[in-house]
């Protein structure tokens, strides 16, 4: 126990200590009040949130998806901390209360297991930081801060403030487990025995030698421990180690839906349009962001995986979404008091959190969403960012421009006439419109890139052909298909974007849903293009569009499944490239890859890519990127992906998405003698149904 001053001065800067770190978390609190709320709920069914929040929490299921043996230190470091709160509050009791009074509780079989944990954990939580620290400062692994030279850094972070911040955060640590340890060692060396139930105390014990007058090791490890936790609770608001608090409360706030489903990362929160009073559209200023976007620079913990998973970053571009995060925090590091009172505004974001090269680099892919541990939401901020860009103050890529315009005129960023959006089809398909099949079940919607595209077209024509072998009741809209917007609207111009998604509402409710449709007969949308496919079904609801909308591969699926299409055969190698926003943007991964392999049997000739499914690599299209030039780098991402595939040795690369299709077949690499074909998944079975008739003989 503690002598009487020295409870009382302990007491004086515990009040202490409480009441800075109270006015830091209460500042911290009072920025993230500052931001707006949000399209989807996010506090809707709080038991399954928080249920949800604490497994996600307590398993480090997030932290071990990437880097499995930097999260198995880094899990000595969580458990052993978690644990060492109750050590903590153990400790400080027994520095108020007599040994005597706790001695029968030290005896029990509880005392003995809590003596063991604190013994154990302790001695894992310093080799977990240690390892960590080694890897930083050390190793100075270049997966944790480099990042290319172009990208815009927080005057802080150029200060060394990342390291700096992680070298107190790393030394805290050390020095109060370790002093809790020689507290744990004195006190067995000052009592004259060993204990088994703590064999690292117990060697300390043995080298420091028993005898009485140890006992002073005891005051200064327990003064070294909880004094150093009173020292660092005022840090802590500032510190990366908040994140204890606001990962957590980031799982707890996702998004969800009214009945409580995840939203689809290919969701984004829609502006409201209706009011004329409004004249800033996305985010300027930090105070203009949604709440859970003020919230995510204190719950990112500066892993970098986003950055390391970024194809922009990559290809050597000034995007780092990491540094997104870390460039608000510093920032609101800085004007924390004063912003968190409303007292003031803060600058421009573009001035400090990324350049306007970074700002036009984004595939809009969501690796960085998908990959981050804890949550945040890069990409959203991105969106919001190029909305004032375009929407606020008309500055994007000139030759967005034209797509946009094009968008504007004809319904498709190619700019070609409405009046031919079925010229895709040659003398010998078979597509119907709904005008000439009003009975129709599955409304193929062919999206501009098969109506205009020459290399698309080739996949619509191949869908048609499946589709009618199928005989699927089948019909197309024809003249009256627009472009979705999905172009306009990952470019930021969300005003573009509703004015052609509300008419393709307006038609398609009054194909699909119009009360005179027989309700018993489910019409379902199918779309080739994954972009189409995701607006389709993850923004049009946004509008009233409710359809049920499957992408081409997961029909063909049930087509094949159900008999009505042959197993796919392909006899040489082939790899499959994951489109973003099929797979990532909406977890369809095993669909396309079922038609592929003839439902796993595929054997040697499928060569997966290392990046797959939810780590795929991007082809660089997305984000309006295949209607502008690409920002400077070192590399296409195209050309990236495409020596990713080449390597695999297949001599096909088949891809589910029309722009995916395009990318990768105009990268440098794929112009050369030899080099593996792209072709989409509908050309492939398409092909093996025609060498499937041949072989029958019903080829005619």
């Amino acid at each position: 126990m503690l002598t009487l001053p020295e409870q009382f001065l302990f007491a004086v800067l515990l009040i202490a200590s409480l009441y800075y770190a109270y006015l830091g978390f209460s500042e911290v609190i009072g920025v993230i009040n500052r931001g707006a709320t949000t399209y989807y709920p996010r506090t809707n069914h709080p038991v399954a949130r928080l249920r949800d929040a604490i497994v996600r929490t307590i398993t480090q299921v997030t932290v071990f998806r990437d880097r499995p043996v930097v999260s198995f230190f880094h899990s000595f470091v969580f458990y052993g901390f978690i644990f060492y709160g109750l050590v903590n509050i153990v400790d400080f009791i027994e520095g108020y209360v007599p040994a005597e009074v706790l001695a029968p509780i030290h005896a029990s079989i509880f005392g003995g297991l809590f003596r063991l944990g604190a013994d154990v954990f302790g001695s894992l939580v310093l080799i977990g930081v240690a390892y960590l620290l080694s890897r930083r400062f050390a190793a100075e692994d270049p997966k944790l801060e480099k990042f290319n030279p172009t990208v815009l850094l927080h005057p802080g972070v150029t200060a060394g403030g990342i390291r700096r911040d992680s070298l107190i955060v790393g030394c805290f640590i050390l020095l109060h487990v370790g002093c809790r340890m020689l507290a744990a060692g004195s006190l067995l060396a000052a009592e004259g025995h060993n204990d088994p139930w703590q064999p690292v105390a117990s060697l300390i014990a043995n080298v420091i030698g028993h005898a009485p007058n140890r006992i002073i090791g005891w005051h200064i490890g327990w003064w070294g421990a909880l004094g150093l936790v009173l020292a660092f609770l005022p840090y802590f608001p500032r510190s990366k180690h908040i994140h204890l608090f606001a990962a957590p409360a980031r799982f707890a706030l996702e998004r969800r839906h009214v009945d409580g489903s995840p939203v689809p990362l290919g969701a984004l929160e829609p502006l409201d349009l209706e009011d004329d009073t409004v004249e800033q559209f996305g985010v300027e200023r930090l105070e203009q962001l949604r709440f859970t976007q003020l919230l995510d620079p204190y719950a990112c913990i500066q892993c970098n995986r986003c950055t390391n998973a970024c194809p922009a970053h990559a290809t050597g571009k000034a995007l780092a979404p990491s540094a997104i995060e870390i460039n608000k925090r510093y920032e609101l590091n800085a004007i924390r008091t004063e912003f968190a009172e409303k007292k003031i505004g803060s600058r421009p974001v573009m001035e400090f959190v990324m350049s306007e090269s970074a700002l036009w680099a984004c595939t809009a892919c969501g690796a960085c969403v998908e990959v981050c541990p804890v949550g945040c939401e890069q990409l959203t901020d991105i969106i919001d960012y190029r909305r004032d860009a375009v929407m606020t103050k008309g500055e994007f890529p000139q030759q967005l421009n034209n797509a946009f315009r094009n968008l504007e005129r004809t319904s498709n960023p190619w700019g070609i006439a409405q009046a031919k959006r079925e010229e895709w089809k040659n003398a010998d398909t078979v597509a119907p419109t709904v005008a000439e099949n009003p009975d129709f079940e599955v409304l193929y919607w062919v999206g501009c890139a098969g109506s205009y595209d020459p290399s698309a077209q080739k996949t619509a024509r191949a869908f048609a052909e499946i589709l009618n072998h199928a005989k699927v009741n089948f019909a197309i809209l024809g003249k009256s298909e627009g472009c979705t917007g999905d172009p306009a609207r990952r470019a930021g111009n969300e005003y573009l974007y509703h004015s052609l998604a509300t008419g393709n509402v307006e038609t398609l409710n009054a194909t699909l849903l119009d009360e005179k449709l027989d309700p018993n007969k489910a019409k379902r949308v199918v779309a080739t293009c994954p972009h189409c496919f995701n607006a389709l079904k993850n923004d049009y609801p946004q509008l009233g569009g409710n359809y049920k909308v499957v992408h081409h591969t997961q029909l063909i699926e049930e087509l094949i499944a159900a008999g009505e299409l042959p197993e796919m055969i392909l006899d040489e190698k082939f790899t499959y490239h994951d489109p973003c926003y099929l797979g990532r943007h909406n977890g369809v991964y095993e669909a396309p890859r079922s038609v592929l392999t003839g439902g796993g049997k595929a054997g040697a000739t499928f060569a997966e890519m290392p990046r797959n499914k939810n780590n795929s690599f991007c082809c660089g299209a997305g984000g309006a990127q295949f209607w502008k030039e690409e920002e400077p780098g070192t590399m296409k991402v195209a050309e990236n992906r495409y020596r990713e595939a080449e390597a695999t040795g297949a001599k096909t690369i088949a891809a589910g998405c029309p722009f995916c299709k395009s990318m990768l077949a105009s990268s440098e690499s794929a112009g050369r003698e030899g080099a593996p074909v792209i072709m989409d998944i509908a050309e492939l079975v398409a092909e093996n149904l025609r060498k499937t008739k041949a072989k029958l003989g019903l080829a005619g």
